[in-house]
């Protein structure tokens, strides 16, 4: 079901190459998220020329290697969709493309895909500037999984994110062996140990274990230095956070002001970017604990307000806390999550008298499929 599944943004990328004259699109996201599938499902139906090429299974990239699959679509004529995927594996792609590109304007439609965000926005912001739109593509939502694979939310909250998971939910090893080797090792060691400075490879995926026991939770640097079994400082924790984010993994909240650079310096609050990361680190046996069933249900809801354009973090003033707050368009929401945790019900209430613009929203099972299949909608009605 998922190869017939197309993802929303197949229709987007299509309608911006049929734009005149399009940039070069750059397309970002976590691996095993149907990427590439999208791009299949493109190039069927695209109505001009096409080349495909994929430098994930070569063992030397460089200029030469993109040059000669840049060649190639030119002589497949004028307007020929070029589509360069795991472009991260090139050396120096960016100014290889940003030369190839200079040099034939416009000539080609040019599509590349990548799935480590912090080295490919690297590359766009160097030597790019001007010439591309980047598109972020991220874990499967509720919505998407439901109409694909008829999940209910249950499931959603057990095994949600990962479309190639799917044929392993019957058997919960296989299912876990199947994020860790082709899911979290994978980026680890391929999209972050290769092009990042770590300096202990073993601390870092330790960083991720200990990171992935705290969902939607805020933690302060310092608890979580003090979990990890070397010396270190808060800078060592960021970092670690920073390539986490970068890679699809791991995101860190800040607190919400009024000023913003007040953020940086408060506890992080922790979000997986979809359920199954939690639930591979906590076991099958989450749901039954009210507990964490509430704080898997949080993470949900976060892990899905993370994909929308704008801004989101959390806010705590002594004892009263905001799940999340959202500011997008100059529109604040308050976001309180009704999950069966125990929590206390001041924190909204404390939020609005601090910023009465503000709009509360609570977000519980009944409304976040509403929330899932249409974001925009959702807010808007509110």
């Amino acid at each position: 079901m998922m190869n017939s599944f197309e993802r929303s943004f197949v229709a987007q990328l299509e309608k911006r190459l049929a734009g005149e004259p399009p940039l070069i699109q750059v397309l970002v996201g976590p691996r095993q998220v149907g990427k590439t599938t999208g791009m299949r499902q493109l190039l069927g139906r695209y109505p001009g020329t096409s080349h495909y090429a994929n430098a994930d299974d070569l063992l030397v990239t460089g200029r030469s290697w993109l040059l000669e699959q840049w060649q190639k679509a030119l002589l497949l004529g004028n307007g020929t969709l070029l589509i360069i995927d795991e472009i991260q594996k090139i050396a120096n792609w960016s100014e290889t493309l940003k030369s190839l590109w200079d040099e034939h304007p416009h000539r080609l439609r040019v599509v590349v895909l990548g799935s480590g965000s912090l080295q490919i926005q690297t590359g766009l912001t160097e030597s790019l500037a001007g010439r591309f739109e980047l598109t972020r593509i991220y874990h499967w939502t509720f919505a998407e999984l439901k109409v694909a694979f008829g999940y209910d939310l249950d499931r959603y909250l057990l095994y949600g994110g990962y479309p190639g998971s799917v044929a392993y939910e019957d058997e919960y090893d296989r299912w876990y062996a199947y994020l860790k080797d082709a899911i979290v090792e994978a980026v680890i060691g391929k999209d972050i140990l290769l092009n990042r400075k770590v300096a202990n490879p073993a601390l870092f995926r330790q960083a991720f274990e200990i990171l992935c026991r705290y969902p939607a939770q805020e933690i302060s640097y310092t608890k979580l230095l003090g979990q990890l079994q070397d010396k270190g400082n808060t800078d060592l924790v960021k970092y670690y956070l920073e390539l986490y984010a970068g890679a699809f993994l791991i995101y860190s909240l800040g607190k919400y002001s009024a000023k913003g650079w007040l953020t940086r310096a408060t506890s992080p609050k922790i979000l997986m970017g979809c359920p199954a990361l939690y639930t591979m680190t906590a076991g099958p046996k989450v749901l039954a604990d009210a507990e964490l069933r509430g704080r898997v249900f949080e993470l949900a809801v976060g892990a899905e307000l993370l994909q929308l354009p704008g801004e989101l973090s959390y806010w705590r003033e002594k004892n009263a806390e905001v799940d999340f707050v959202y500011h997008y368009q100059g529109s604040l929401y308050a976001i309180e999550v009704k999950s069966g945790r125990k929590k206390s019900a001041k924190g909204l209430e404390a939020f609005m008298k601090h910023f009465p613009e503000a709009q509360p929203v609570i977000m519980t099972p009944d409304n976040f499929p509403v929330l899932s299949e249409d974001p925009k909608k959702f807010f808007a009605t509110l």
